[in-house]
């Protein structure tokens, strides 16, 4: 009997470590993928209004295009070879 609890025991430690893991990721990714788009946001804005109308932006489009990266506001995705 005193097996069977011992391995229920080990089951919930294991099962609850993989939650923190999980969670402690989910956490270090948000956080990344934060300090990526201050960094882009700074980049962009550091441009002159001709260059950023080089790569088809606007000053005003700057929140935009950093908060959704993989969406070209023109509709046509930017690694596209045609």
């Amino acid at each position: 009997m005193s097996t069977t609890f011992s391995t229920t025991w080990l089951e919930r430690t294991s099962a609850s470590t993989r939650y923190a893991s999980s969670l402690i990721r989910k956490y270090w990714d948000a956080y990344q993928e934060r300090r990526d788009r201050q960094k882009l946001r700074s980049a962009l804005s550091d441009l002159s209004d001709r260059e950023l109308m080089d790569i088809g932006t606007t000053r005003g489009e700057i929140d935009y295009v950093v908060s959704n990266r993989d969406i070209d506001p023109r509709g046509i995705r930017s690694g596209m070879i045609l």
